[in-house]
């Protein structure tokens, strides 16, 4: 069996003296006789310097201070030795020297270069097996945790060994205190931010986990929905600045189809489609999940698109209402809200919910038939969007109360 041998040598370099009279002290690293040097950046005094130790026989701060030093260079090379043997990589001196340096292969894989590579990649799959909303909270991700390099590292990335689990700690901190993010906001950032993580351990770019321990929970919300004379308000106001009819029209819309903004927004004349009994349907896939959504058109929302057909921007992209972008659209809503005297938060989103609850759930509709109008795959998930109301409690105890009162 061939024996391998393994070595870390300290010495300095004579012939390089500075103007202060301190030489450079390098690091040897020989494997089966062969051998690669690496300055240490340290210099010391070369009279106090111990070749047979490789170290200085100094007694002040300063040449403890080296000592330490030195000594934390050999633990950490030593280390790389090890890795390298239990990794079954071939070692040689060079190799020891460049994963020191930083310059091995694995170490310029660097956190933000992975991350970057996984959205161009997603951004190449958008509309086709990735929604473009979900390529959008990647991108918005990384953005975040860009800041959060240089806040806390003040650089403009970082090898992936410096990914631990503190940093996890801190970036849900930074997310929820500098970014402002609610509790779920901030999790959903760490669950796009895991994927990444297990790209790199998949790679075996690192070997930890940082992630391990940390379980994700989502608090309970009850989002806002309006009720019907809620929807009507707004209907019924007379808006005559056009940005904010705009909007106002859109989120009508939306209450009476239960069309997400993604959705509506890329709503075409394809997407329209009329049944053997002359109704006319939206028939559209959502660019969330893909799944088919089926609606019937009622009369308010076929009043809408008819409002707009002529519209310079749905004629320009071909589409059937004219929506801004969502940033927009929720905070036109806010004016709306005020001018119409509406407490709740009116959301690009809370008008889906209004959709399912107030205007099915409320007038007799079944959750089956919301979920198939939603485009949920069960209803599971339309559960979360139903809620009971007064007047659906009040109008069941009503049939209940008049069964009794006939016996």
């Amino acid at each position: 069996m061939e024996r391998k041998t393994f070595k870390i040598l300290f010495f300095i370099k004579k012939t390089r003296v500075s103007k202060n009279g301190e030489v450079p002290v390098l690091l040897r690293v020989t494997v089966n006789g062969l051998r690669a040097e690496t300055s240490v950046n340290l210099k010391v005094n070369p009279d106090l310097w111990h070749a047979p130790t490789g170290r200085t026989l100094g007694t002040d701060a300063k040449s403890e201070e080296l000592n330490n030093t030195l000594d934390t260079i050999k633990l950490k090379v030593m280390k790389i030795h090890r890795e390298m043997e239990f990794d079954g990589v071939r070692v040689t001196a060079k190799a020891v020297i460049e994963k020191y340096q930083g310059k091995d292969e694995k170490s310029q894989i660097t956190l933000l270069k992975v991350f970057k590579d996984h959205n161009e990649r997603c951004a190449m799959l958008a509309g086709k097996d990735m929604s473009p909303a979900t390529v959008e909270r990647y991108q918005t991700c990384y953005r975040h945790t860009q800041e959060f390099i240089r806040d806390s590292f003040g650089k403009d990335d970082i090898s992936l060994e410096e990914v631990n689990h503190k940093f996890i700690v801190d970036y849900e901190f930074f997310l929820k205190t500098k970014r402002n993010c609610c509790h779920n906001t901030a999790t959903k950032y760490l669950k796009n931010f895991k994927k990444i993580i297990r790209i790199a351990l998949a790679n075996e770019w690192m070997k930890k986990d940082p992630f391990a321990n940390i379980r994700f929970h989502l608090d309970e919300v009850e989002p806002d929905f309006l009720e019907d004379h809620e929807i009507k308000k707004i209907m019924d106001k007379p808006i005559k600045i056009e940005r904010l009819a705009v909007v106002r029209d859109t989120f009508i819309f939306c209450c009476f189809t239960g069309l997400a903004f993604s959705d509506v927004k890329g709503l075409k004349r394809e997407h329209l489609a009329m049944d053997n009994n002359g109704a006319l349907w939206i028939r559209k896939r959502r660019q969330k999940t893909n799944n088919m959504c089926n609606i019937p058109l009622l009369d308010i929302p076929k009043q809408i698109l008819e409002r707009y057909k002529n519209h310079p921007n749905c004629i320009k992209n071909a589409t059937l209402l004219p929506v801004p972008c969502n940033q927009k659209m929720n905070a036109y809503l806010k004016e709306i809200a005020d001018i119409c005297g509406i407490e709740k938060e009116l959301t690009t989103h809370c008008r889906r919910h209004s959709y399912a609850t107030s205007v099915c759930l409320a007038n007799g509709v079944t959750i089956e038939n919301v979920a198939k109008m939603l485009g949920h795959s069960d209803t599971k998930m339309t559960r979360h969007y139903a809620r009971v109301l007064d007047k659906s409690i009040m109008r069941d105890m009503t049939n209940v109360n008049a069964k009794f009162s006939m016996q």
